[in-house]
């Protein structure tokens, strides 16, 4: 697959529709491929399993989990850090089942900033390293056992602390020494945090997965000012073979602004 085949993928959440199927049908009417789910917390997802499966059998397309839990794998409790690995478990537990790429999630959101008082975390570097080097070492396993992917995500600054830029999620990723560890970029969090996004994601090519898409502004593409033609550009050059899952805010209502972001990303395809 290159850039002029790449599939455009939409989370679950932004798509009109009472069902899966009916989600689906409006996403590949306004110029989609499939969706990307949310997994959220208390085994939710894993309940949802008989749902998911009479979509895929209706021809719905769904090959990605995003995290939608209110602790990461990078709490600072271990307990909440527990459970946030046992519902990632469970996640890949059921895209493997559903025969699809993986799950992704960041290190942690909105626990802690170095760019908000107090400055000063709770626990040093070498710790936090620790704690995300251990949870994703446990996740790759179940996931190279299964065939599917755990995908980190950096988030900017001002909702994470730990994992910011793709160098240091791969940073990550080469440490466990496991081909099921991969990373997520996302254009609105890199347009924050990287000196040079093109440059950001030729280096970081073999360990990228996934990305996820949305603006300057956190709506939709095409409604900021951030560079597709060149962020595109650079995906097909170092031979990236994923999605582009759209996450963000609308601008407008879905029946208008859906169709007109997937014309929008398929003028650079």
């Amino acid at each position: 697959m290159t850039a002029k085949t790449m599939r455009i993928t939409c989370q679950e959440q932004l798509l009109p529709g009472r069902s899966l199927q009916e989600k689906f049908d409006f996403a590949t009417a306004a110029g989609f491929d499939g969706i990307e789910l949310r997994g959220k917390g208390g085994r939710h997802f894993e309940s949802r399993l008989p749902e998911l499966t009479r979509a895929k059998a209706d021809g719905v397309v769904m090959p990605t989990v995003c995290v939608d839990m209110p602790h990461f794998i990078g709490d600072f409790s271990a307990e909440l850090r527990r459970d946030a690995i046992d519902q990632l478990r469970s996640q890949l537990s059921v895209i493997a089942e559903l025969g699809g790429l993986g799950v992704m999630t960041p290190a942690s959101w909105g626990r802690f900033s170095l760019r908000l008082p107090p400055f000063e975390p709770p626990r040093p570097p070498a710790e936090d390293r620790a704690v995300l080097l251990d949870a994703l070492t446990e996740l790759g396993e179940h996931a190279g056992a299964l065939n599917v992917l755990i995908m980190l995500e950096p988030l900017n600054r001002y909702e994470n602390h730990m994992v910011n830029t793709l160098a240091q999620a791969v940073e990550l990723c080469r440490a466990t020494g496991l081909g099921s560890v991969r990373a997520v970029g996302d254009t609105y969090h890199m347009n924050i945090e990287e000196d040079d996004p093109c440059s950001a994601l030729a280096e970081a090519a073999p360990y990228l997965a996934h990305m996820q898409v949305s603006e300057s502004n956190r709506h939709q593409p095409g409604t900021g000012h951030l560079d597709w033609a060149a962020h595109l550009a650079t995906l097909d050059a170092v031979g990236y073979h994923g999605d582009l899952a759209l996450e963000c805010r609308l601008r407008g209502e879905p029946e208008t602004a859906l169709p007109q972001t997937a014309a929008f990303l398929r003028k650079f395809l």
